[in-house]
C-alpha cells in the first residue's frame, strides 16, 4: 500500500512522516463499527505488514471520544437474526482484526478520549501502548448485552496486560475503568489532558518512528511469540532475534554514531 495516497471509505487517514494516523470518525454516534468497517480495518492493518514506510500507526476517535463499540442498530440487531454459520463468520472477522493488529510490525498507539467500550475497548487493549485522558472511561461491556467476556481475544490479552483478577472483574461485570484505574493498573501507559491527548500521542509516535523500526517490528514479534513458550525457548528466541538485528545497517550506524559521539540516524534497515 501507498501510504500517501490510502483512501480509506469508512474511518479517516492522515500520514506524516513516517506515522499513520487512523482516526474513527462517526463522532455523532461515538465513533462506532459497522461489519464494512470492521473488515477494512482488518485489511488494512494486514497490508500494514508490507507498507515499510509507515513506521508507526495510532488509533483515535473524532470528537472526544474514541470508539463505543459495534452499533446498535448496523450490528447487534442483525447478528439476532443471524444463524450460527454467519455469526461464527462474523466473530472470526472481529477477531481477525486484533490478530492484524497484532501481527503488523509497526508499534500502534491506542490514543483515547471518553468513551472505549466493547470493541473500541478491545482496539485499545490489542494496541502496543495506549494513552488517555482524564475523561476516559473504558468499559468491556458484553456482559451487558447477554454475551461472554470472552471477545475477540480479551480473556487472553486483558490479564496479561492488568491481571488476572482485574481482568476477570472488568469481563464479569462489565463495568466502566477509569482513566486513574486504567493508569494505575498498567492498561494506559500514561494520562493526559485532553486538549495535548494528539500532540502527545504524536510526539511519543514520531520518536519511536526516528528509531530502529526493523529492530522495533522484532520486539513486538517477540512479545507476542513468547506468551506460549518456556524461559529456555524464550531465551534461545531472543539470542537468534538479537543476533539478526545486528546484521542490520541500523545497529552499525548506532555504534558508528557513539564512536563519533554523535545522536543516531536509522534507517530502518
Amino acid at each position: 500500500m501507498n501510504p500517501e495516497t490510502y483512501a480509506p471509505q469508512h474511518f479517516a487517514w492522515a500520514y506524516d512522516a513516517g506515522v499513520a494516523t487512523i482516526t474513527l470518525s462517526r463522532p455523532e454516534r461515538k465513533n462506532p463499527l459497522t461489519f464494512a468497517s470492521y473488515a477494512e480495518l482488518r485489511d488494512l492493518f494486514r497490508d500494514l505488514a508490507v507498507a515499510p514506510d509507515v513506521k508507526v500507526v495510532i488509533v483515535t476517535g473524532a470528537g472526544g471520544n474514541f470508539c463505543s463499540g459495534g452499533d446498535v442498530h448496523e450490528i447487534i440487531g442483525p447478528l439476532t437474526e443471524m444463524d450460527m454459520p454467519a455469526l461464527l463468520a462474523f466473530t472470526r472477522m472481529t477477531g481477525d482484526l486484533v490478530k492484524a493488529m497484532r501481527a503488523c510490525p509497526q508499534p500502534v498507539i491506542a490514543a483515547v478520549d471518553g468513551i472505549c467500550a466493547g470493541a473500541g475497548a478491545i482496539m485499545a487493549m490489542a494496541s502496543d501502548l495506549r494513552i488517555a485522558t482524564v475523561r476516559a472511561k473504558t468499559a468491556f461491556l458484553f456482559t451487558r448485552v447477554g454475551l461472554a467476556g470472552c471477545d475477540m481475544g480479551a480473556c487472553a490479552l486483558l490479564p496479561r496486560i492488568i491481571g488476572q483478577g482485574r481482568a476477570s472483574e472488568l469481563l464479569f461485570t462489565g463495568r466502566s475503568m477509569s482513566a486513574e484505574e486504567g493508569e494505575r493498573w498498567g492498561f494506559y501507559n500514561r494520562l493526559v489532558e485532553p486538549d495535548i491527548l494528539s500532540s502527545e500521542t504524536n510526539k511519543m509516535a514520531h520518536a519511536l518512528a526516528d528509531g530502529p523500526t526493523f529492530a522495533h517490528g522484532m520486539t513486538k514479534t517477540q512479545l507476542t511469540m513468547e506468551w506460549a513458550v518456556s524461559l529456555d525457548v524464550a531465551i534461545e528466541m531472543e539470542a537468534q532475534a538479537q543476533a539478526i538485528c545486528m546484521q542490520t545497517a541500523d545497529f552499525r550506524r548506532a555504534f558508528e554514531a557513539f564512536a563519533a559521539k554523535r545522536g543516531p540516524v536509522f534507517e530502518g534497515n
